[in-house]
């Protein structure tokens, strides 16, 4: 029997870590390497990070959109760079951030978590704003095929505050519920960026991951980490991208201060 997402994820954690590495190919970010802004710049700039980085990383986080800009020739790099990195080791988030009615949430989770897809991932981040009920096709299919989903709750982005403060309350209950008596870890996560004040909610009650953007460009830092997820410190996962990414030369070294950083900072 497979092993759920969340006890996969616990193991890796526990071996790697806790960091996930994101790989947002900006255009911006292809032209601080040297690439050319493309389909083969994307399948350097992708293929080097998997290379430098699966056998460090817990968790590593492509950025779907900076792949689909390019159409067909983006969505093929795409499915090479997670077909490799869950070859090499690391658990794979795909950052799509779907959400949608029944029938094409049906369709959005057949793509991304079903094993027989050329774009299948470990876990895909997710949109309640349609309302809770429209993620039960993703709900459904994260559980038949032992996959993950986390749901955007308290982003890191400002714009997203006055929103997400109003209903957040609501995502992270129907969390605990959907958690209800997993071992070691559930499988159905949240979004929490570490740059948020305070979630306002007790995050001990989820029973399942944390993924927490934010650290590098965004302004957070390891040592706010330990603040802001007191009482559920090993269920966080931190996310940095832009920070270790902007330099290739670096990309490994920068990985395992950011990893060690933030395995103190969550120390119990």
């Amino acid at each position: 029997m497979e092993e759920t997402f969340g006890a996969r994820l616990r193991s890796r954690l526990d071996k790697y870590g806790p960091l996930c590495v994101g790989i947002d190919p900006s255009p911006a970010q292809l032209l601080a390497w040297g690439l050319d802004d493309s389909p083969a710049g994307l399948e350097k700039f992708s293929r080097t990070i998997v290379e430098e980085i699966s056998d460090v990383a817990a968790v590593v986080k492509p950025q779907s959109a900076f792949y689909e800009r390019w159409g067909s020739r983006g969505v093929a790099v795409l499915e090479r760079t997670v077909r490799d990195l869950r070859a090499a080791g690391p658990l794979v988030i795909l950052d799509a951030k779907r959400g949608d009615v029944e029938s094409t949430m049906i369709a959005y989770a057949e793509a991304y978590l079903d094993p027989g897809s050329p774009l299948a991932a470990d876990a895909l981040t997710v949109s309640p704003y349609l309302g809770l009920a429209s993620l039960a096709p993703a709900i459904r299919q994260a559980h038949t095929n032992d996959a993950g989903l986390f749901i955007l709750a308290r982003t890191s982005n400002p714009q997203a505050e006055q929103l997400q403060s109003r209903v957040a309350d609501q995502i992270f209950d129907a969390v605990v519920s959907l958690n209800q008596g997993a071992t070691p870890l559930g499988s159905i996560g949240v979004v929490v960026g570490a740059t948020v004040a305070d979630p306002a909610y007790d995050l001990s009650r989820l029973n399942g991951p944390i993924l927490a953007p934010g650290l590098g460009a965004q302004g957070a830092s390891p040592s706010d980490l330990a603040r802001l997820f007191a009482g559920v410190r090993h269920a966080v996962i931190p996310s940095v991208s832009r920070a270790v990414t902007e330099n290739p030369a670096r990309i490994r070294e920068i990985t395992l201060r950011y990893r060690d950083d933030c395995a103190h900072h969550l120390a119990s």
